[in-house]
Order: structure tokens, then C-alpha cells, then sequence
């Protein structure tokens, strides 16, 4: 069973960075596309960043320039480097990884980040 742990998240001020890490464990990292996704108070969950497997990624236009994803194959491990934080990127940040062919989605806990004004 894959196992995703978050970690990174707190509070800053805007201008601000911060970088999370996701802890992917329980099969074989490399076979996984993985994903940052962030949930805001009475909004829907999103999709921020994501890494396929063949190292490709793609950005929500809101974070493009600001935000850089980036994966670890021999740590198995995700990161997500947040620069010039705004306020509106105020979130849970959860962990995604998903698998096409054996048709597999986990998700992390969430880590959640805190930008003040």
C-alpha cells in the first residue's frame, strides 16, 4: 500500500517562501506520476503542480513562475519550492500520486500553509 507523507507547511509572510516534501513509500516511485494539489476554505480542491513519471510537469497558470516542482527518484520523495507566497495561496497543500495503468490515486494527509498580509 502507498504511503505519502507531507511535511514543509507553516506559516509566512507574503513575499515569502517555502518548500514541501511528500514521502512517497509502499511501491515503486518512478512508476508514479506525482501531484501537489491544494484545498482553500469552501473552495474545491485544485491542481498546483505535477511530475509525470517521465519527468514532465505542468503548473497552474496562478502559480506558473512562483512555484517549481521537482522529484527525487532515489529518495523517493516530491518537493514543492513555493517563492513569492501571496495570501490567496492560503491552502491545505496535499501529496498526490497516480498511476494510469494499475489505475491507482493516493493522497497525502495535507500539510497546510499559512500566508499573512
Amino acid at each position: 500500500q502507498v504511503q505519502l507523507v507531507e511535511s514543509g507547511g507553516g506559516l509566512v509572510q507574503a513575499g515569502g517562501s517555502l518548500r514541501l516534501s511528500c514521502a512517497f513509500s509502499g511501491s515503486i516511485f518512478s512508476f508514479f506520476d506525482m501531484g501537489w494539489y491544494r484545498q482553500a476554505p469552501g473552495k474545491q480542491r485544485e491542481l498546483v503542480a505535477a511530475t509525470r513519471s517521465g519527468r514532465s510537469t505542468n503548473y497552474a497558470d496562478s502559480v506558473k513562475g512562483r512555484f517549481t516542482i521537482s522529484r527525487d527518484n532515489a529518495k523517493n520523495t516530491v518537493y514543492l519550492q513555493m517563492n513569492s507566497l501571496k495570501p490567496e495561496d492560503t491552502a491545505v497543500y496535499y501529496c498526490n500520486a497516480y498511476q494510469l495503468v494499475l489505475r491507482r490515486n493516493y493522497w497525502g494527509q495535507g500539510t497546510q500553509v499559512t500566508v499573512s498580509s
